[in-house]
């Protein structure tokens, strides 16, 4: 079997049809390939970062110069003391003390001086490599909480993490660290070997002796590893988004027993991973040992050159010393070769990626100049259709229309698109056809801001951020005061339940609220809701972590909140929707009924089937 293939079936890459690159499943899926990137693209993109932080981040590099020409000083200072204070050449004077002094000392300084520049740029770089990395974590955290629902849908979480954390930190180290070093070795190998030359052309030829040989097996190693180290990259990358995956989920685990198949599932991953990355390792231990041994071949033709020109009193021991600190000095580029193309190719993926968030556009943005309306609650739907995929929709051909005040309550089978619909009215997705307007003003022409900041929701799927549990209450008007924060409470029925706590308010909660029960993290976020006073509110499944007493509990709230106020409610439960003005009845994706309880009670539709068949069960339990 071809690696490609080997790649494509068990590792989950894909190859480009442009490039024929070698992709991740991600990429892949993105239809995202960073080698057909033009790179002075990418480079030009980079620098349009840098914006404001461009001085600050050159100024390694030109310390790293300075200090690159002060090494080029040592070796003649040092080819002075040899030759003219330690092995002086025949019928020269010995120099004096005093001279030998000042060059120990002119050693010394030099030496210092480099330390100290040294420290100055280790400072530098650590202040400028922190900002350009808080710079880039904000761009990219702003930019995705720019992008739509559907954007981003298509991104894992351990992803995104990982364009935040990993690639961030990948770009940053080779901006702030890798790239003055690759600057510096490449003016050190052009001023090394132009020395060389001009100290002595034939001992300089000497140097490049064993260089083909090196280059041409170092290219041919890269290539074969190339593939390895994105394999490696990739099964990183899965490890990484499992783990993310199971910790989350950590609770869904220990409810089915589940824990030794996570166990096994996470030390198939972290070992094969292990496998790779020591099979990586003993291949570049094995390779690169023997590259220096033969790269040094040079050097020791140099030695024995040299020592024979020494012995025959055509170089000094200070020339030969020289000499041979500059052969060092543009051996180093040389031994560096292995390094770069690995670290530019892990540069070049992680920039690609950041670059790509960062370029993408929302597919719901507002229009140049959009209106900053005070929603009264008026809803209209007029003519909607939409589909997650075009060819497949989800609605079709929806009307609805809702007055200030009055409760909408949705009904349909699980699929039929009640909390699609929802989406479309807060404009988390657009609407393929048709309008959806409040107060009579296209949802399209009314800032996002403005639209959902005057809507209160309260999802099936309760989210409490880590926090207390009054941060949490007040985390949609993070101006409340405590009196607002209890009354919002007691509204919810969560006030009593809030006390009875260790803390109180003050309670700590948990990562996703764990710590509380279904029924009182619901609470705390129909509270979470009602302290935002919205002119709308939505309630997807709001009721269906409570039991039947609080239940009701909850809804009498709620009726008293609906006065003045328009409510859209899903509810699995029907007997929380009779007070409900009107029903909505969806049914695959179309409005099948539409009226209040008793009217579609007197229907025997869709809605009277469902509400006989709910007590029916309720009997039976009884």
């Amino acid at each position: 079997m071809k690696a490609r293939e080997f790649f494509d079936r068990y590792i989950g890459v894909r190859s480009c049809g442009g490039c024929g690159e070698l992709m991740s499943y991600e990429q892949a899926r993105d239809a995202f390939c960073p080698h057909c990137r033009k790179k002075s693209e990418i480079y030009k993109k980079l620098w349009d970062m840098t914006k404001g932080m461009r001085l600050m981040l050159l100024f390694p590099v030109v310390t790293t110069l300075v200090g690159l020409v002060l090494r080029f000083v040592l070796p003649a200072i040092q080819r002075v003391a040899i030759n003219d204070f330690i092995y002086p050449a025949e019928g020269v004077e010995r120099g004096t003390m005093t001279g030998f002094l000042v060059v120990i000392a002119a050693i010394v300084s030099l030496d210092i001086f480099q330390r100290a520049m040294g420290v100055v740029q280790g400072r530098i770089s650590a202040i400028s490599g922190n900002r350009f990395t808080l710079h880039l974590r904000e761009r990219l955290f702003e930019k995705l909480h720019s992008l739509s629902m559907s954007s981003i849908g298509k991104k894992t979480t351990g992803d995104m993490m990982g364009r935040i954390n990993e690639d961030v930190n990948t770009v940053q180290n080779f901006i702030t660290n890798l790239l003055p070093g690759y600057i510096s070795q490449v003016f050190s190998f052009v001023f090394a070997l132009s020395i060389l030359i001009w100290m002595n052309p034939l001992m300089c030829l000497f140097v490049f002796v064993p260089l083909p040989i090196a280059v041409f097996a170092i290219l041919k190693f890269w290539k074969y590893m190339r593939q390895r180290w994105r394999r490696r990259w990739t099964l990183r990358r899965r490890t990484n988004e499992h783990l993310h995956d199971s910790l989350n989920g950590i609770r869904v685990i220990k409810n089915y027993g589940n824990e030794e198949h996570a166990i096994r599932q996470f030390s198939d991953k972290v070992d094969s991973l292990a496998r790779q990355d020591e099979r990586t390792d003993k291949i570049f231990d094995t390779f690169f040992p023997i590259i220096g041994f033969v790269l040094r071949l040079g050097n020791y033709l140099i030695l024995f050159y040299g020592n024979f020109l020494l012995f025959g009193g055509a170089m000094t021991v200070g020339a030969l010393n020289q000499f041979n600190s500059y052969a060092g000095i543009l051996y180093e580029p040389l031994m560096q070769i292995n390094h770069i193309p690995r670290n530019i190719t892990e540069f070049m993926t992680s920039l690609s990626k950041i670059i790509e968030v960062l370029e993408e556009e929302p597919e719901i943005q507002d229009k140049e100049d959009p209106r900053d309306i005070k929603i009264n609650g008026d809803i209209s739907v007029r003519d909607v259709t939409f589909g997650y995929d075009s060819y497949n929709p989800v609605l079709e051909h929806i009307n609805v229309e809702v007055k200030k005040g009055e409760m909408l309550g949705i009904v349909g089978h699980s699929g039929s698109g009640k909390t699609t619909l929802i989406n479309l009215i807060m404009r988390l997705y657009e609407a393929g056809q048709g309008q959806i307007l409040i107060d009579g003003v296209d949802i399209k022409d009314i800032s996002q801001n403005a639209l959902r900041s005057q809507i209160g929701v309260v999802l099936q799927e309760t989210l409490l951020f880590s926090g207390s549990v009054r941060d949490n209450i007040r985390y949609s008007k993070p101006d409340a005061t405590n009196d607002e924060i209890i009354r919002a409470a007691r509204m919810a029925n969560a006030h009593d339940f809030i006390m009875a706590l260790p803390q109180g308010y003050n309670t700590i909660v948990g990562e996703k609220g764990y710590s509380l029960s279904g029924g009182e993290r619901q609470r705390v976020a129909i509270a979470r809701a009602l302290i935002h006073n919205p002119a709308i509110l939505i309630l997807d499944e709001a009721t269906a972590s409570l039991d039947t007493e609080t239940e009701k509990l909850i809804q009498d709230a709620l009726n008293n909140l609906t006065e003045n106020r328009t409510t859209i409610a899903i509810a699995h439960r029907l007997s929380t929707l009779r007070g409900a003005d009107k029903l909505l009845v969806l049914d695959h994706g179309r409005v099948a009924e539409f009226g209040t309880h008793k009217e579609l009670l007197d229907r025997r539709g869709i809605y009277y089937k469902l509400v006989m068949a709910q007590t029916e069960a309720a009997i039976a339990k009884v």
